[in-house]
């Protein structure tokens, strides 16, 4: 089965809704899940030095006291499915299209998944600037990807208009919030069944089962 994620690597709600994903997954040992990483810019017109956290939570917000609100009830349950979410250390809200495109490029040699969580964790738990190269560089050589192999590939700009053709895919399919998660049928196939926001792994399931009792009809 194949399932796309429509996500943004700043968005703590994907963050929380892919670890609930591979928590439904991990239930289902005998699916054969393949993720297909699809970005969405929350953020599009973000320059690519970011902009500072206090200057992004006032514009987004409205203020520091609804954001704080807003995370705690995060960190709470984030802690369900072991983020230790660490707001506070999130100095700058970096722009997402360089990390999208390593994850495009870590696709092609297997180890998007892995790559994909680690982003997450390496911003919202460590507070490190995804949007920096040498930061990128560094988590993709966690997965064998080498560092200076990556850093021509960031520098070069490939994938870029990949990363932007999917982000206007997805409003064009009407997807205006993510997470969002889309089922495929055989050969790709989409089903037809799609679901947004971080849903509890129980949900997911039912979803999943819902995909292959159709796939296993066509």
């Amino acid at each position: 089965m194949e399932i796309e994620v429509v996500f943004d690597l700043v968005c703590p709600w994907c963050f929380l809704g892919t670890r609930r994903l591979r928590r439904a997954l991990e239930r289902r040992p005998e699916l054969l899940a393949d993720l297909r990483w699809r970005p969405f810019l929350l953020n599009p017109d973000l320059g690519t030095g970011g902009v500072h956290r206090q200057d992004y939570m006032a514009r987004k917000f409205g203020g520091e006291e609804r954001a704080r609100r807003l995370h705690a009830t995060m960190t709470e349950l984030g802690l369900a499915e072991g983020i230790l979410f660490r707001f506070d250390r999130i100095q700058r809200i970096p722009a997402s299209v360089d990390a999208h495109r390593l994850v495009r490029h870590a696709a092609q040699h297997g180890v998007a998944d892995q790559l994909v969580d680690a982003l997450f964790v390496a911003h919202f738990c460590e507070g490190a600037d995804i949007g920096s190269h040498d930061t990128l560089a560094m988590l993709a050589g966690e997965f064998g990807l080498e560092r200076r192999g990556t850093l021509r590939f960031l520098a070069s700009g490939l994938e870029s208009d990949a990363v932007h053709a999917e982000n206007l895919r997805a409003h064009r399919l009407g997807i205006n919030g993510v997470p969002c998660f889309v089922m495929a049928g055989p050969h790709g196939q989409t089903s037809g069944h799609a679901i947004a926001g971080a849903q509890e792994p129980e949900v997911l399931e039912r979803l999943i089962d819902v995909a292959i009792a159709e796939a296993t009809e066509f």
